[in-house]
Parts: structure tokens; C-alpha cells; sequence
């Protein structure tokens, strides 16, 4: 058996031995991966977590985990002839991610519950579900690689345009062990909607998921009101020399670097928001050279490099710190293994506390983990 050859999963055994759990959000791309792996003879079990109120969201285009997604998990399963479960985690995922994402939102960050739903979701609970089901491995639709080095390795996608590297840069050394992503080496989503046609799959031209599940139409806002009434105060818009310019409705109502719909206007010169204080009920406008940072302070870091973080002053590196802009050069300085500070190359506008600062080997592919950017302007 130690020189049986390694199946596509990695296992030394052949499919049929080997059951993988697949995280099925309904949509086309983990469908893909739960038909293709059936498709070879994987003893494939899929998994579905409803996330939210599922009656709630029956009518929503573009849900995620929930009515009709989880409805089109069912026939995707049914048709190609494996078994599925939904498992509610409305509860957990309240907890662990929508309450956050209010909090962080009142505290005039700006936060990305996505990282949050995968690192406290669906790689940990979600995880611990497949063990229990003696799964082998889990695998899921991302489009990211893991590759084997002497330990696994997380590696941007292929297509850069679908890469998702930035919302699992959170992902643990141990978790990464168990969990594979067969669509990352694709090289267009058109290739994972040709295999959804070739399965015959129910949702080959079901459209793309574009908003945060629970934040209908992007109005983020209208959410954070709904789950803290009250907390859209009126306030003062001021610049930077604390010269008051205008009135607002609502902190939530801005995020930094905005500069469409701020509410004042024949002042000149383009005014973006360069920081919010909640707490006062302001939010600042300046420049566009205001927005400008070099130095980011980090916390939470997940370090997946072969050597340990603290085993060096710096790092050079490059870092990601939004998901639709390339990885930039930079500097890491660690003050210990959960915390420390990027120095940018080259500044970079519209930073704000609550996003991520995703690390990169530098000339390479691969994911050096990343962490959360805490201190607000």
C-alpha cells in the first residue's frame, strides 16, 4: 500500500476509499468540484451550512447558504447520486460573523465578514463536521492552489482575476492540511462552467454571487440599522482643519476613502473621507493626498512561511491590502508572533481599520499568510 500511487486528492488509495467532504453553497463553482469528484469515484458526501433564515432569503438573487441555494445544492447532489446534508449554523454564524460585522461597522472600521465566515465558519465548524464524518480531506469551490512544499502550500489561483487568496489568508497550517481546492489551477471561469454544462448540472448558467450574503443590494447600512436601531445619528462632515463643511445622517453611512454621495459639494477641489469618529459622530473629508498611508499596523497575523515569523526583524514581502488591487512591495515587521507593522513601498489610499493586509513571498505565487489593519485614522 506504501507504493500505491497517489490519487488526484493526494491519498494513496484509490477514489472509491477515499470520502471527501465538499462545503456546497449552491452556487456553480463548488458544484463543479462535488460533480467532478464524483465524477472519479470519491466517496463524496456534500454539506451545505444555512446560514440565515432560509424562508427570508428565498426571493434574494445572488444568496449565499441559503433558500434557493440550498434547494440547488439538493439537485446538484441528486444528480450526480451522492449523499447531502444541510446543517444549520444560523446561530453560530450570527455570532461569529453578522455581530461583528455590526460592531466593527459603529466603530467606523470597515470590515470584511467573508474572512471572518470562512476562518470561524466554514474552516473551523464546518471542518470539525467533516472529521466527524471520517472524511478524509474537505474540499471547496475557491479558486486558490495548495501546493506541496515540505507542508502544504497556499498559492494564488491560476486566474488571477478569480483568485480569492485575500479572503483565506486566515487559513491555519493545520486546516490547510486538510482541506483541498481543485479549481485553482483553472484558468477562466468559463472552464468551470464548461464542466458544470458536461455534468449536466442544474446551475451551469446560474449567475455569480457579487454582495455580502446577508447585506441585500450592498445597502450595508440599512443592515447595521436594522440590527442596532438608532445608530445612524446625525453628525457633523468637518475637514481636516476641523472647519465644519456640512451635516450627515450617519456615520455607517461612509466608508474611508469615499468620495461619491459625502452630501457637500461646490468646494473645489474632489473631497474624499479620510476618517470617521463615531464617537464624536464625524466624519472628516480632505484631499485625495490625505488618504495617502505608508506604515499599517497589523494584529492577528496568521504566518504561514517556513520559518518562524519572529525569526527575523523584517520580511520583505509584498501585501495585498484590498482584494481588487495587485500585491504591492513592502516591508514586515514583527513585534511578536500575532502582531506587528507593514511598511509600504509606495503609499496606498483608502486604507482602513478592519480590512486585511494579505502577505506574498516576493516573485512568487504563494501566500505568506496575513492579518487585520486595527488602528483607525
Amino acid at each position: 500500500m506504501l507504493d500505491a500511487p497517489l490519487n488526484s486528492l493526494g491519498f494513496a488509495k484509490p477514489p472509491q476509499d477515499t470520502r471527501v467532504v465538499v462545503a456546497m453553497s449552491g452556487g456553480v463553482d463548488s458544484s463543479v468540484v462535488a460533480a467532478q469528484l464524483a465524477a472519479e469515484g470519491y466517496d463524496v458526501v456534500g454539506v451545505t451550512l444555512q446560514l440565515y433564515d432560509h424562508g427570508a432569503a428565498l426571493a434574494k438573487k445572488g444568496a449565499c447558504c441559503a433558500g434557493r441555494d440550498i434547494a440547488d445544492a439538493a439537485r446538484v447532489a441528486e444528480t450526480m447520486g451522492f449523499a447531502h446534508y444541510v446543517l444549520d449554523y444560523e446561530n453560530t454564524f450570527r455570532e461569529a460573523v453578522i455581530e461583528e460585522f455590526a460592531d466593527a461597522y459603529l466603530a467606523g472600521a470597515t470590515p470584511v465578514p467573508c474572512i471572518r465566515c470562512n476562518e470561524r465558519v466554514k474552516f473551523k465548524d464546518l471542518l470539525s463536521t467533516a472529521k466527524d464524518l471520517n472524511a478524509d480531506c474537505m474540499a471547496t469551490g475557491h479558486y486558490i492552489q495548495r501546493k506541496m512544499g515540505a507542508v502544504p502550500e497556499l498559492h494564488r489561483a491560476a486566474d488571477a482575476a478569480r483568485d480569492q487568496s485575500y479572503f483565506l489568508f486566515s487559513t491555519s497550517a493545520q486546516q490547510l492540511a486538510f482541506l483541498r481546492f481543485p479549481l485553482g489551477h483553472l484558468t477562466s471561469k468559463a472552464e468551470t462552467r464548461a464542466l458544470a454544462q458536461r455534468y449536466g448540472l442544474p446551475v451551469a448558467d446560474k449567475p455569480d454571487s457579487m454582495d455580502i450574503c446577508f447585506v441585500p443590494n450592498g445597502d450595508y447600512a440599512a443592515v447595521i440599522e436594522k440590527l442596532r436601531p438608532g445608530s445612524a445619528e446625525p453628525g457633523e462632515i468637518i475637514d481636516t482643519d476641523g472647519r465644519v463643511l456640512g451635516q450627515h445622517a450617519g456615520v455607517i453611512h461612509y466608508t474611508i476613502g469615499q468620495r461619491k454621495g459625502i452630501g457637500i459639494g461646490g468646494l473645489g477641489e474632489p473631497l474624499y473621507v479620510v476618517k470617521l469618529d463615531p464617537d464624536l459622530r464625524r466624519v472628516v473629508v480632505g484631499p485625495k493626498a490625505a488618504l495617502s498611508i505608508r506604515t499599517i499596523p497589523i494584529r492577528e497575523i496568521n504566518w504561514l512561511g517556513d520559518a518562524p515569523l519572529t525569526s527575523r526583524s523584517e520580511w520583505q514581502i509584498e501585501v495585498k491590502v484590498r482584494s481588487t488591487r495587485p500585491p504591492r512591495p513592502a516591508i514586515l515587521r514583527p513585534f511578536s508572533s500575532t502582531e506587528g507593522e507593514v511598511e509600504l513601498l509606495t503609499p496606498e489610499d483608502g486604507i482602513s481599520a478592519g480590512q486585511a493586509c494579505v502577505f506574498y513571498q516576493e516573485n512568487s505565487s504563494r501566500v505568506l499568510g496575513g492579518g487585520w489593519i486595527w488602528r483607525g485614522r
